[in-house]
């Protein structure tokens, strides 16, 4: 019995509750939630005066200086890649260099430091029928197009080098192939 004298006052308690004017807001919890607050992202904030527009934290990666590439990973695509993008850094002793280094850490494990197709991993028959550039019909753009998506069994290395890296690979592998003919 006296269950059920609990069970009756909650129900016209709760009835009670909801009947009031539901376009008045009610109690709201947690209001910030429900109504936020404005910032200027160039100023102050409205809550202490504090910039919210702030340098980044160090150590985190900058997104400046990246450059669309809007050529598909396709083989039309590479096609286009091939016959008319070129190179828009100069080479240089410095370019050829930093191309160098890049070359060994990324590229060298397969294609060989001479560009031959006979790095380490061929050698060790982990894979096989890496080409040599002596025999493949490489521009600079097909070269950056592959860095850019890969091709075959070669993956993209889009991820590991920014754009300027990428034409410095791209003026490096082009000396190498000079160099094996």
């Amino acid at each position: 019995m006296k269950s059920l004298k609990i069970i009756i006052a909650l129900v016209v308690v709760a009835s009670l509750a909801s009947c009031n004017n539901k376009r008045k807001p009610q109690l709201q919890y947690m209001p910030d939630m429900y109504v936020s607050v404005p910032y200027d992202a160039n100023g102050p904030s409205s809550a202490g005066n504090k910039v919210v527009n702030r340098l980044p934290v160090a150590g985190t990666v900058s997104r400046k200086g990246i450059v669309a590439y809007d050529i598909p990973n396709s083989n039309e695509g590479y096609e286009k890649a091939k016959a008319e993008l070129k190179n828009p850094l100069k080479v240089t002793e410095e370019n050829l260099d930093k191309g160098k280094e890049l070359f060994g850490i990324y590229c060298a494990a397969c294609h060989g430091t001479k560009g031959d197709g006979n790095g380490i991993l061929s050698q060790r028959d982990k894979f096989n029928g890496i080409p040599n550039y002596k025999d493949r019909d490489i521009t600079e753009g097909s070269i950056y197009h592959v860095l850019m998506y890969g091709r075959n069994l070669m993956g993209s290395h889009s991820s590991q080098l920014t754009y300027n890296e990428r034409w410095q690979v791209v003026q490096y592998v082009q000396k190498l192939k000079s160099e094996l003919k």
